[in-house]
């Protein structure tokens, strides 16, 4: 492939892949990234076998993807043109779907998507409630192109934005747009993009840096992984376009080295622009130079914090350091740079190329565009979500995900993820935005979602994500380092049984002094998880304290199990599983539970269908 050094080339490139795709009459897209748990690489092998074996081969593109979103149902396959939604595809449904939906158009009805309610089957990906209500916006691509070809992206549209930027652009203009945009970083924090790169491009230096931030950490969130592995050249089209806008020629990825396939997507993305002439010297024969390299991570979560991962990259022992001065001004090598998060990057490309007035349209007054969110816990429709600005968590989490698992009742969500915090189901009306989240005490941070039913207990969601954070915590201020130490051993006593009066009070001083006092982020928010728990759910905290009672049955030295008379059929299940031999009974007669055999293992708790074994 030669180098493309016009505008022009890349537009007869794009029109030319395009076209050639139109010949095919069938595309079959399958993730072959997060589904690849569920063996989605061994349904690809059978399917480009069978395409071969049946003589298709010519006719059939097999386009392995990135995520689909919808990873409850992986794996997942749809199948073109028509869009036939296929779930939980195995390797022994792929010569059904050769022989049957592709060379004859028949659906096989056993692969479609039921509707748990309606038992309605499903076709169309595109009647599907999961995406029905959701606005992709930076994973429109993901799960349709495969991330390896970058002849998939520039067909979609892909570098459109940065001929237009380096041709018809200043980078004042640039850097206008995106502060027109309203976009605000999607890393946690929520600084105005625009501004930063602002106030970046006006910094003095001849040397200066963009990098992206790509360190998740966050149980529970695999956004800006998908993103990585679902689309790479939207972000590096983003990274070009913000160091045109502020005079830089060299960026960093910093990726976990957890994410191998991103990673692989990422490097083999670099790659190719490089060989089109879209990245390296001379982009587009505009006369723009811009380099970008990749540095792994070791998976310190508090190298989230930008001034962390900066002296990370440098090859320091990555512990934030004080502010001022800011990395705008004072980043990577002593350099003004602008670091920003993984998915920011992927927004600039469809904010360059629509306009600013197009995007800010989007998302509500203070909070623009869309957001991802990886939505988990409890829910019954797992995965990958996109949706606008100032959508409800009624939206998001009963009509996106479906409600709540095995008809539980919804009782919090906690965002934000481990520094963030818990919102209660009296407000599951609220908008989710930037201010929304501040304002219930908790925050978008990268767009973790995680939510939970009746039987979580909030007293130990605190101490969960306390313990996270206590072993994340660098230790190198002690607000930080002592405050979520004494934080986790109240509330670990808490739970054990051991609480006492005045600890409440005593987790609410710590959680307002931690802010005032720590040096970066991750002290500043870490008390969010227990101060949000006691703000709507004290009683828990009280109940633990005074009645040494875990209502919901998961602090063990604070419940027993026991089995109601009134709903034990006596099956015997629970007795045969038992593993301490603590049940006793006969068959058809009502069960009972030797409170001193017992070891509160709850395997009787999830077996029994009639909800008969109870927690007091």
């Amino acid at each position: 492939m030669k180098r493309i050094n016009t505008i022009s080339k890349l537009e007869s490139l794009r029109e030319s892949i395009f076209n050639k795709g139109r010949t095919l009459r069938t595309v079959i897209r399958i993730c072959d990234t997060g589904c690849r748990a569920r063996k989605s690489a061994k349904v690809i092998e059978a399917l480009e076998t069978e395409i071969v074996k049946q003589g298709l081969q010519d006719n059939v593109d097999v386009r392995k993807t990135g995520c689909h979103g919808f990873c409850e149902m992986g794996p997942i396959m749809v199948v073109g043109p028509e869009g036939i939604f296929y779930c939980r595809v195995s390797p022994e449904d792929v010569a059904d779907i050769v022989s049957e939906t592709v060379a004859h158009g028949t659906v096989l009805d056993r692969l479609l998507w039921k509707d748990p309610e309606t038992k309605e089957l499903i076709r169309l990906e595109e009647d599907i409630p999961f995406y029905q209500k959701q606005q992709k916006t930076v994973l429109v691509n993901s799960g349709k192109i495969d991330p390896t070809r970058i002849e998939d992206y520039i067909a979609a549209g892909g570098y459109s934005a940065l001929g237009k930027a380096l041709t018809a652009m200043t980078p004042a203009d640039v850097v206008e747009a995106v502060v027109g945009s309203g976009l605000r970083g999607r890393g946690g924090g929520g600084f105005p993009t625009g501004i930063k790169w602002r106030i970046c491009r006006s910094a003095p230096g001849d040397i200066k840096y963009v990098v992206a931030n790509g360190d998740e950490g966050d149980p529970g969130a695999f956004m800006d992984r998908s993103l990585m592995e679902g689309d790479p050249h939207s972000i590096i089209e983003g990274m070009i376009i913000g160091a045109f806008a502020i005079g830089a020629h060299q960026g960093f990825m910093y990726v976990r080295e957890e994410y191998p396939i991103a990673i692989n997507h990422l490097s083999t993305a670099i790659e190719q622009a490089e060989e089109y002439g879209l990245l390296g010297m001379d982009i587009l024969g505009t006369g723009f130079d811009f380099g970008i390299r990749i540095n792994k991570g070791a998976g310190a979560f508090v190298c989230g914090e930008e001034t962390a991962l900066m002296i990370s990259i440098e090859g320091r022992s990555g512990t934030p350091r004080s502010r001022p001065p800011y990395p705008a001004f004072e980043g990577l090598f002593g350099r003004p740079t602008v670091l920003n998060n993984v998915e920011t990057f992927g927004n600039i490309p469809k904010i360059i190329k629509n306009g600013a007035d197009w995007y800010s349209e989007i998302g509500t007054a203070r909070s623009k565009g869309t957001k991802i969110f990886s939505l988990v816990g409890k829910v019954r429709n797992t995965g990958l979500v996109e949706v606008e600005m100032g959508t409800t968590l009624r939206e998001i989490i009963f009509d996106i995900g479906g409600g709540i698992r095995k008809g539980g009742q919804f009782k919090a969500v906690q965002t934000g993820g481990p520094s963030g915090g818990c919102i209660p189901i009296s407000k599951i009306d609220m908008p989710v935005d930037y201010d929304s989240l501040r304002d219930a005490g908790a925050i978008m941070g990268s767009g973790g979602m995680i939510v939970m039913d009746e039987t979580s207990c909030m007293v130990d969601v605190a101490r969960y994500f306390l313990h996270f954070l206590l072993f994340e915590s660098c230790g190198k201020c002690v607000p930080c380092r002592e405050g979520l130490k004494q934080m986790h051993e109240i509330v670990n006593n808490i739970c054990e049984g051991r609480g006492e009066k005045g600890d409440i009070e005593l987790l609410v001083e710590l959680g307002r002094f931690m802010p005032a006092a720590s040096l970066c982020g991750l002290g500043a928010t870490a008390p969010n998880p227990v101060l949000s728990t006691i703000r709507y759910f004290r009683h828990e905290y009280e109940s633990h304290i005074y009645d040494k009672k875990c209502r919901a049955g998961v602090c063990k030295n604070l419940f027993e199990y026991f089995i109601d008379e009134k709903l034990c059929n006596g099956c015997t299940l629970c007795m045969i599983k038992c593993p301490q031999e603590a049940i006793s009974g006969t068959r058809k007669k009502l069960h009972t539970i030797d409170p001193a055999k017992c070891i509160k293992c709850g395997i009787c708790y999830g077996l029994c269908k009639r909800k008969a074994v109870r927690v007091r």
